[in-house]
């Protein structure tokens, strides 16, 4: 979105860099006869490497930078001396980044091959290695060629574009159409200051906060943007978010306590999960039936019989405190199966 500073979809051109070639050299030196060869070998090129940073939420500061071209390394000297290799492109990205190189074929068609995702700190995923560096004329003397006068010449490099696509990772993510709720509960159960309004789509990027529940235990909660009906087929904000929830070890689906039929609203948004991606439907499922202090248990006790069925149910409301510490409670249990 404009002016927004979150980005989970860029595209880079990457280059790795070419070995340095090795060295024809030989020895010369007042008092040495016939030295021989002593050319050294060519130093390494850089490589386009990504490692995973828990420092970085969005892929924002390659927006700007979506060229990222590696040295060579230098050409090897005599003496036996080694070319300097090259320093790698290590590149920072948000753990949950995802990798696909954009493969053109004969046929005109394009393609986007996986080449790997980064899901832990520190994590490397070499995109592009860097050449070798080529080997001195020293490496070919023999018995029968006593002066070699040939050096291999560095490997090339390898240059290609790559799609970066970051899919959030946390343990809970929250699923339900706009306004019902799911910014003001991850406000309320973490330090996370989403947007709050009374109007649809005003969460427009994912929120992520760490929640706190008994003993000192935390997990990760992350606010996925408003789903509508027909968002797998791009109304709404479409499937642009849809990506986020596959990396979700739960699912928290929410649904205010004010609709018609909350049966048919939670259909509807496993419906649209179910249409983007069928493996959703092997995540565990929670339901929460929000704004309910807008209720007293005789009106909880009537809506009862028309919930969903297979799915553990709560009511809450984030305004009172209604039944949140059992809602974490609830969600801990589940990360734990």
């Amino acid at each position: 979105m404009a002016g927004s500073n979150f980005v989970d979809y860029v595209k880079i051109f990457a280059r790795s860099g070419h070995g340095g070639a090795g060295s024809c050299h030989f020895r010369r030196e007042k008092f040495v006869a016939f030295g021989g060869p002593d050319g050294g070998d060519g130093g390494k090129g850089g490589s386009i490497v990504l490692q995973g940073d828990r420092q970085y939420w969005t892929l924002i500061h390659l927006k700007y930078q979506r060229h990222q071209f590696a040295e060579d390394g230098e050409c090897g000297h005599g003496a036996r001396s080694t070319g300097k290799d090259a320093r790698d492109i290590v590149i920072p990205v948000p753990l949950g980044t995802v990798a696909r190189r954009v493969v053109e074929h004969e046929d005109g068609s394009i393609t986007n091959e996986y080449v790997g995702e980064v899901t832990a700190d520190g994590e490397r995923l070499v995109l592009l290695k860097g050449g070798r560096g080529g080997l001195g004329n020293w490496h070919f003397k023999t018995s029968t060629n006593q002066a070699p006068r040939y050096a291999q010449p560095g490997e090339e490099g390898d240059e290609g574009a790559f799609i970066l696509e970051l899919k959030v990772l946390a343990d809970v993510g929250l699923v339900g159409f706009p306004n019902a709720g799911k910014s003001t509960l991850l406000s309320v159960v973490s330090a996370a200051k989403p947007k709050i309004a009374d109007y649809a789509f005003t969460t427009l990027e994912p929120n992520l906060g760490i929640v706190e529940v008994r003993d000192h235990k935390s997990f990760v909660m992350a606010d996925i943007p408003g789903i509508i009906e027909g968002a797998h087929e791009g109304r709404g904000l479409g499937t642009r978010f849809l990506r986020h929830i596959e990396r979700n070890s739960v699912l928290l689906f929410m649904v205010p306590a004010d609709s018609d039929d909350v049966a048919r609203d939670y259909e509807v948004l496993l419906g649209e999960l179910t249409q983007y991606n069928p493996e959703l439907l092997d995540k565990q499922r929670l339901l929460a039936v929000t704004k309910c202090d807008m209720l007293d248990d005789e009106l909880m006790a009537q809506m009862q019989p028309h919930l969903p069925e297979g799915v553990p149910t709560v009511f809450i409301s984030s305004v009172s405190g209604l039944n949140i510490a059992r809602l974490k409670d609830m969600l801990w249990e589940a990360l734990q199966k």
